[in-house]
């Protein structure tokens, strides 16, 4: 388990943030947690000195929870960036959605999602599916170190 470890929630839906930050810390999920509400932002967060071509992103996030159907940039098109670039490629992607739709889903893992999370309705449901991630992506599995 990595202690103090970040997490990325790219989420635009303002009730799904709030939803999403209410069930870590019902959880007791402490983990530092950066939000970015659309796609620009996320990437901004991952590649703050894009602009140079030798800039290392600083300050990665060592899990991120990327909504599909975010504006400005859609969350396949910042999995995609994070994928294609060497010091973020190997950073456990979760994309928790509401989209249902199978070509979502083959487009998530083709484009080299960890995870596919379709966000239930139901408070109690979401909660739990919450819980059982964090219990998964930071007591159970072992996370590559950030950049590497």
């Amino acid at each position: 388990m990595i202690q103090n470890a970040t997490i990325l929630l790219v989420e635009d839906n303002a009730d799904d943030l709030a939803l999403t930050l209410r069930a870590l810390r019902k959880h007791n999920v402490a983990n530092r947690i950066l939000v970015a509400r659309d796609g620009v932002e996320a990437l901004d967060l991952l590649f703050p000195a894009e602009a140079k071509a030798d800039a290392i992103p600083q300050d990665l996030p060592h899990l991120v929870l990327l909504d599909l159907k975010l504006p400005r940039v859609d969350g396949l098109e910042v999995l995609r960036r994070i994928r294609s670039h060497p010091t973020t490629r190997l950073i456990p992607v979760v994309i928790l959605t509401t989209s249902d739709e199978q070509q979502d889903l083959l487009a998530g893992y083709g484009y080299g999602a960890n995870s596919y999370v379709r966000k239930p309705v139901d408070f109690t449901e979401f909660t739990e599916a919450v819980r059982q991630l964090g219990i998964y992506w930071f007591m159970l599995n072992r996370l590559p170190p950030p950049g590497e």
